[in-house]
């Protein structure tokens, strides 16, 4: 083989190793939302996840994303952490959204099984420690509302309020993405809860989402989602 025929062989490797490289597909971004029945039912027709499904494609991202729903109803924060392994970091995602707290702060009253405070911090860090290791990158939610009075006087108001300054103070600490879903409720009833009504709003039965609460959910969680890189 001659000096002149292994130039050529290389302008052509090199020609078709350019092409392949113009059709190479980046892999998709797996997001997962982590989190307790609101998340579950996230993935039900309707449900946040999926409309957060409908934006990505609305955009032209369907190529980008993927979602994967990590929902177990009556989930607290200690049971995210103890679930971890076998529902996220088994599935290799590439972001995850964490929405949890309604639990730790709801069944302290209707249950006597909630978290105390010093605890759901705790537990909460470990759970980002564990997915910040594996290099997952973390999106946190404040929880929402326990009821929809937007005055403070909604029963859980108190706790609600203290657990998602944690979280808020947690996000700004440690640069955190921050979706602050308390703030967006609480505006959101002002405006439009003009009753005062502890449903009906944005939830179906103070805690769960109705249509208007998952759409609110999805578009604020999808403006967070997207800005990660």
């Amino acid at each position: 083989m001659n000096g002149m025929t292994s130039k050529i062989i290389l302008v052509v490797l090199f020609v078709v190793s350019m092409l392949l490289f113009s059709f190479r597909y980046d892999k998709k971004k797996k997001v997962l939302f982590f989190g307790d029945s609101i998340t579950q039912l996230g993935m039900n027709p309707g449900g946040y996840i999926k409309r957060i499904d409908s934006l990505i494609k609305m955009e032209g991202l369907d190529n980008q994303y993927e979602t994967i729903g990590s929902g177990i109803s009556g989930n607290k924060v200690y049971d995210l952490y103890l679930r971890i392994e076998e529902d996220v970091l088994s599935k290799s995602p590439d972001i995850v959204v964490i929405y949890i707290g309604v639990n730790d702060v709801w069944h302290k009253t209707s249950a006597g099984t909630g978290t105390d405070y010093d605890k759901f911090g705790k537990f909460y860090q470990a759970v980002v420690r564990k997915l910040t290791d594996a290099h997952i990158k973390v999106i946190i939610c404040t929880p929402a509302v326990i009821g929809e009075k937007f005055d403070n006087t909604n029963m859980q108001d108190g706790d609600m309020n203290l657990y998602s300054n944690w979280i808020r103070n947690f996000a700004n600490n440690n640069n955190l993405p921050l979706v602050d879903l308390r703030k967006l409720f609480i505006d959101y009833n002002s405006k439009h809860n003009t009753a005062n009504a502890d449903r009906g709003i944005l939830t179906a039965d103070r805690v769960h989402l109705n249509a208007a609460g998952n759409e609110l959910v999805a578009e604020e969680m999808w403006k967070v989602i997207k800005a990660v890189k």
